[in-house]
């Protein structure tokens, strides 16, 4: 089932980007989605009680198209730069993957990934800051505020259209395929119209780029009240899973060369991933695509020979029980365009 959906992937996303046959004979579902999308829209704006309103500021960071396209390092990236600023976030998300009981799981620090899925247990395991998973988000809110009383702010991970959940700031995260052919599922990749972009407060967009290449410019552009800005990724450090030793990129490269590399990964998109490791230099003898939230309850290396094979830091949290003396870890941290975005977050955050 793994080997089909990662060749079906690609191929529907191709579709996605164009209006073909194929998009054309799902249009009228398309359609009834986008009536269904409006009347719950309406629905709750008709009355705004019926969302949940947390005792503290909420921010949403989510997408509207469907897979990855790189919201867990912004969430990432935005926890540690409101921290500086003095906020105590908490984040919450459904637990991708994860079977939910009826009262949703909180931690903080080192968490499992089998309990609260890979994606919180890796901002946890990166930020510090507490989490609470379970689908429905005022349960897991009003779970991290009880365990964790200090938090004065709810970061959700995801969640754009949770509409039962109250929201004073929204940010869309997208990459390069945009909207796509511009259409709602499942004729298209939307999971709302593409107008919504006009009524969020951010649009970040992550750029699959060169880490090396020179720094973002222009700084930022605002388009009406929507601020935007792009988002690299850039690898900070290469970091041994076993025994946590850290080496830089070139360092790595040095130790590695003329030896067999490896790498997988189990992201939204894992070509992105491969690229950028082939942008920093490495020669990869073999890529290993793997579905989004793989989880690497048996070993997929078993008969992979490499000296090394380079995973995800999302994978990471999932391969520790492999104990496997070949991987390497592959941190990495999330640039901004617009020098000046987190200091208009935060005040926002302040002024809702």
């Amino acid at each position: 089932m793994s080997s089909l959906s990662n060749r079906l992937s690609p191929w529907l996303h191709q579709q996605w980007q164009q209006a073909g046959v194929l998009s054309w004979l799902l249009a009228p579902i398309a359609a009834l989605v986008g009536v269904m999308l409006t009347l719950r829209r309406g629905w709750y704006a008709s009355q705004p009680g019926r969302a949940y309103r947390a005792p503290v500021p909420v921010l949403i960071v989510g997408n509207i198209y469907v897979g990855g396209t790189g919201k867990t390092p912004v969430v990432i990236a935005l926890v540690q730069a409101l921290q500086a600023r003095g906020w105590r976030p908490g984040v919450i998300s459904r637990g991708y993957g994860v079977k939910a009981g009826p009262q949703p799981r909180t931690g903080k620090g080192r968490v499992s990934a089998e309990q609260f899925g890979d994606e919180p247990a890796l901002i946890t395991q990166q930020t510090g800051a507490p989490v609470a998973v379970h689908p429905n988000r005022r349960l897991a809110v009003e779970a991290l505020l009880r365990t964790y009383p200090d938090t004065n702010l709810i970061i959700s991970d995801d969640g754009l259209q949770h509409l039962a959940l109250a929201r004073d700031i929204e940010i869309v995260v997208q990459d390069a395929r945009g909207v796509g052919n511009g259409r709602l599922m499942p004729a298209g990749p939307l999971r709302e119209p593409a107008s919504r972009l006009a009524r969020v407060d951010a649009v970040i967009t992550h750029e699959a780029t060169p880490s090396s290449a020179p720094d973002l410019a222009p700084p930022h552009k605002v388009t009406g009240a929507v601020r935007h800005a792009r988002m690299r990724l850039q690898a900070c450090g290469f970091r041994h899973l076993c025994d946590g030793e850290v080496l830089t990129a070139d360092l790595f490269a040095r130790r590695y060369t003329h030896r067999t590399l490896g790498a997988a990964a189990g992201i939204g998109v894992p070509e992105r991933f491969f690229a950028t490791l082939r942008q920093l230099g490495l020669k990869l003898d073999w890529t290993l695509p793997l579905p989004d939230h793989h989880a690497f309850s048996v070993s997929p290396f078993t008969n992979r020979h490499a000296d090394a094979i380079l995973i995800t830091a999302k994978d990471a949290v999932k391969c520790q029980a492999l104990n496997d003396d070949r991987l390497w870890v592959v941190d990495v941290t999330a640039r901004l365009s617009d020098a000046g975005f987190n200091d208009w977050l935060s005040k926002r955050l302040q002024q809702r």
